[in-house]
């Protein structure tokens, strides 16, 4: 397994994840409606430095993306995100890739802290993060609408110094 820059040419393999509404959800967040708008996004978004967006690979074939947002270069901390293809799901690419885009937060943009939010219902992503070295930070009560109703979320985080490599 490794990870790579999400390229042009990936573009129909996000717009089939990102436009499942389960999958979506889980990052409460609605599906796109179309591939000519995940492709403006793209074209808007290729230079930002406060994002790397990362596919997930195994034999040349696309698992899914692990993406560092929100990169704040002051206060030196990124939000993490991961979405594994349902078809993958299960076989520890979750961990692997989790642990590359830290490891990249960490040592390539010199971050201090790498945080994210889970769904308090989600309790195979929080299992695999505090695997990883995730911390619970807190709940936020009601802090996300999806699928028709708001959502508690876990916020969770790691510290450099805590990064276990």
């Amino acid at each position: 397994m490794k990870i790579r820059p999400l390229e042009k040419k990936d573009l129909p393999y996000i717009y089939q994840q990102e436009n499942s509404r389960k999958v979506m959800a889980l990052w409460f967040q609605e599906a796109y409606t179309s591939l000519e708008e995940l492709q403006i996004l793209y074209e808007r978004h290729i230079l930002d430095q406060t994002e790397r967006r990362f596919v997930v690979e195994d034999d040349n074939q696309f698992i899914g993306v692990v993406e560092l947002v929100y990169i704040d270069t002051l206060h030196r901390n990124t939000e993490i995100q991961i979405i594994i293809h349902p078809d993958h799901q299960g076989n520890g690419y979750a961990q692997a890739a989790m642990m590359a885009g830290v490891e990249y937060a960490f040592k390539v943009l010199n971050m201090h802290k790498v945080y994210l939010y889970v769904d308090i219902d989600n309790a195979a992503a929080i299992h695999i993060y505090k695997k990883v070295g995730f911390i619970e930070e807190g709940v936020l009560r009601g802090h996300f609408f999806a699928e028709g109703q708001y959502h508690d979320s876990i916020m969770m985080g790691m510290l450099v110094n805590e990064f276990i490599n």
